[in-house]
């Protein structure tokens, strides 16, 4: 069997990660190799000029009312069965990341365009045989979803048409919604001559414009959601006054493909390397706290008061060692991850209560993470205001690595989790970890088994009971250290494994 991946972001190559989705494509293409698939991964070129690399040859699309010429190359590396191939063109280049932040009023236009010449340059390799016909082609979050789009509606197509497409949603709350016509940035001013089925493609809630994510749910074989407990989640709508985040608008098109039998929901999983026998300390840690700090510091000219704060607060903790729990937290700032944190509880935000319950157990909190500007302020304030809390505002591999190793609980409260991989690596490293029971986390972390869970039927339940369940599982941590063992030796054996997950996409997704 022949799998081509198409997405945004691929780990497998320096500087294309972004989010959790880059871990996916980067792990499932070497489990799928594993059990004797061939796996094509492209992406597009944002700039890997100084990689190794073999020029395959080159397309020439319709985009925009011109016509553009794409370069696909072979990026030389060893392993087997997996080749990664990049699209080269200015459009992707030219801005040296993998996604750019638009205006207010224009959200994705700049990508969206940047996507759309991609999946065209895809298909268009496709058709002219410099990518190989796939038996399964599996396309990645909204970035890649033009290619479902064109192959069934482009006429030019048409020999591809009857190609078996998997779908895979990584963050339903991220669409990529543009016009349909009427802007620079809209389907009809990409591919002005697509003769296109609206009812497929229209955003349920903006019907004039174009939705990505729900033209391919509509128009693939199978959708996969990354986790069995989110793909349950997403067939209800979202209501956030109640803090449940659903299917965001696709709920009854996911409804849809459940009915057809082609809603799957398979976990994401985690590589488990032999465990490196040289353990950490904390000194190593706030070493390498104190190096990434200076870094952060020297690429500003002038010094922020997060880097300068969390240095003062670094110091502190160095000269007055603590005996009592290292509650640790990694992960980008957006409310999906922190909405529960900045909930007001009795005049303060959750934050403070929740430093306030490690203070009382003489413990203290490292957050890692950088993201939405306001909520990096929040943590900013929060750090100023208790002793107990160092915020790093940013991500360092290695300082986030020494977390997982050296922390006693692991804190992710998310409102939604799709799947998640903070908490599996977390407890691969034999940290507990403290969630909100829904989507992933649900379907890894057991509540007084590997770890600790609590849930609410309103924001304000859902706050409270975080702090009680944190209240809890320090007591345990405290009192009765044999339980604690346990837990801690269940978290580090579980096992969410890519051989397993590899083999339910071959079963499940590619037939």
């Amino acid at each position: 069997m022949h799998v081509l991946m198409v997405a945004a972001e691929n780990d497998a190559l320096p500087g294309a990660k972004v989010g959790g989705v880059a871990d996916v494509v980067r792990d499932a293409p070497k489990a799928l190799a594993e059990q004797g698939i061939t796996v094509d991964v492209v992406i597009p070129d944002y700039g890997f000029v100084h990689l190794k690399r073999v020029y395959i040859g080159e397309v020439t699309v319709a985009f925009h009312a011109q016509s553009h010429i794409l370069k696909l190359y072979k990026i030389e590396q060893t392993q087997n069965n997996v080749s990664q191939i990049v699209i080269s063109h200015p459009l992707f280049s030219d801005s040296g990341s993998v996604y750019c932040n638009d205006a207010p009023g224009r959200p994705f236009a700049t990508d969206a365009t940047k996507f759309a010449l991609f999946n065209a340059g895809v298909c268009e390799a496709l058709l002219q045989g410099l990518l190989t016909r796939p038996n399964a082609l599996h396309l990645h979050d909204w970035h890649s979803a033009c290619v479902a789009v064109l192959l069934k509606f482009e006429a030019r197509y048409s020999s591809l048409i009857n190609l078996h497409i998997a779908y895979t949603v990584h963050n339903i709350a991220l669409q990529g919604i543009r016009p349909f016509k009427h802007d620079d940035s809209s389907l009809e001013a990409w591919f002005p001559s697509l003769s296109y089925n609206g009812q497929y493609l229209c955003d349920p809630r903006y019907p004039n414009c174009f939705n990505p994510m729900r033209s391919a749910i509509n128009l693939c074989d199978k959708v996969h959601v990354v986790s069995p407990t989110y793909s349950q989640e997403v067939l209800n709508p979202s209501n956030y006054e109640h803090g449940f985040f659903g299917g965001e608008g696709l709920e009854q098109d996911l409804q849809n493909a459940a009915k057809q039998g082609k809603l799957i929901g398979i976990l994401n999983g985690c590589e488990y390397p032999e465990r490196n026998e040289e353990k950490a300390d904390l000194n190593t840690l706030y070493q390498s706290i104190e190096n990434t700090l200076f870094n952060w510091m020297a690429n500003n000219e002038q010094l922020q008061s997060s880097y300068y704060i969390a240095h003062q607060r670094l110091q502190q903790f160095k000269a007055l060692p603590s005996n009592g729990p290292l509650v640790t937290s990694v992960g980008r700032l957006t409310d999906q991850k922190v909405l529960l944190l900045c909930q007001p509880v009795d005049g303060k935000l959750a934050i403070d209560n929740v430093c306030k319950v490690i203070n009382s157990f003489n413990g203290r909190l490292i957050i890692l993470g950088s993201g939405d500007s306001e909520l990096e302020l929040i943590f900013t304030k929060a750090m100023a205001r208790n002793p107990n809390l160092l915020f790093l505002k940013g991500y360092g591999q290695g300082v986030g690595d020494l977390m997982y190793q050296l922390g006693d609980l692991f804190l992710m409260p998310s409102s939604f989790e799709p799947c998640g991989i903070s908490q599996m690596l977390a407890m691969r490293a034999g940290q507990p970890c403290l969630v909100h029971s829904v989507g992933g986390l649900k379907d890894t972390v057991k509540h007084n088994e590997n770890g600790f869970s609590f849930i609410g039927g309103t924001l304000a339940t859902q706050t409270s009971n975080l702090l009680t369940c944190l209240n809890e599982t320090l007591l345990i941590k405290k009192q009765d250290p044999k339980k604690w063992l346990k837990i801690k030796e269940s978290a580090e054996q579980a096992r969410f494994s890519w051989p397993q997950v590899a083999a339910d996409y071959i079963t499940t997704l590619y037939q």
